[in-house]
């Protein structure tokens, strides 16, 4: 549920893309109809079938976008970093929501409603282009992904989830530690197999010394070993 409130965070920075190919006046519009909303950690955001209101931006922590799949076991489709657009890919296909949100720790999100954004996108060109834009680099993501985690073996498939989670939230000061704790459960939805399996590839990996495991907290030690075991799948 969606809760207005006012915003004095730098509009034009923190969405510098939406921000960019406005006038003055459209510029106006925006700032007249942004809020900002607070998750708590592991609060959901919005859920499988619900209908899409709000263009989402996140502005701080980390959400992920998951699908319930058979036996209760859900699928992270999409782990959200700060800046990054979400939540309007079903309103543009006049679709209820097929994913749900949930915040990984706690969250702040802009949310500019997509009625706003379809006048916008009426009134502005490069704006409706800036859309088309990122719903085309979305879909090559998911397509990859799918590949990925349809083809690929168990190892192969939990060494790239670690790199991706590198290359998404970077690195603790040490240089070597992810910044983000994700619980084995979430691992392994993230990784297409079962938490046993996780915990078990993950073992593997540190007695290869590849990666060290302090509860949640994963330091990678190896990544170069990471990528090739990634590469063959």
């Amino acid at each position: 549920m969606v809760k207005n409130s006012q915003s004095n965070i730098d509009i034009s920075e923190r969405l510098s893309d939406l921000w960019a190919p406005l006038n003055e006046e459209q510029r106006e519009f925006l700032k007249n109809n942004f809020s900002l909303q607070s998750y708590k950690k592991n609060e959901l955001i919005y859920c499988e079938g619900d209908k899409p209101t709000h263009l989402m931006c996140l502005l701080s922590g980390k959400v992920k976008i998951y699908k319930e799949g058979v036996g209760g076991r859900s699928q992270i489709i999409r782990m959200i970093k700060p800046n990054e657009y979400f939540a309007y890919r079903a309103f543009f296909a006049k679709e209820d929501f097929v994913t749900a949100a949930a915040a990984f720790e706690p969250s702040t999100i802009g949310l500019v409603p997509m009625s706003a954004i379809t006048t916008l996108v009426s009134q502005n060109n490069e704006l409706a282009l800036f859309f088309i834009k990122q719903l085309s680099i979305d879909l090559g993501i998911s397509d990859e992904r799918t590949v990925n985690l349809t083809q690929k073996h168990i190892r192969g498939r939990l060494a790239e989830s670690l790199l991706f989670l590198k290359e998404s939230y970077g690195l603790e000061e040490d240089s070597s530690t992810l910044s983000i704790y994700l619980s084995r459960e979430d691992l392994a939805n993230l990784s297409n197999m079962t938490t046993s399996n996780a915990i078990r590839t993950l073992s593997n990996f540190a007695a290869e010394r590849l990666i060290t495991i302090d509860g949640r907290k994963i330091k990678i030690i190896d990544e170069e070993k990471l990528k090739k075991i990634s590469r063959i799948g």
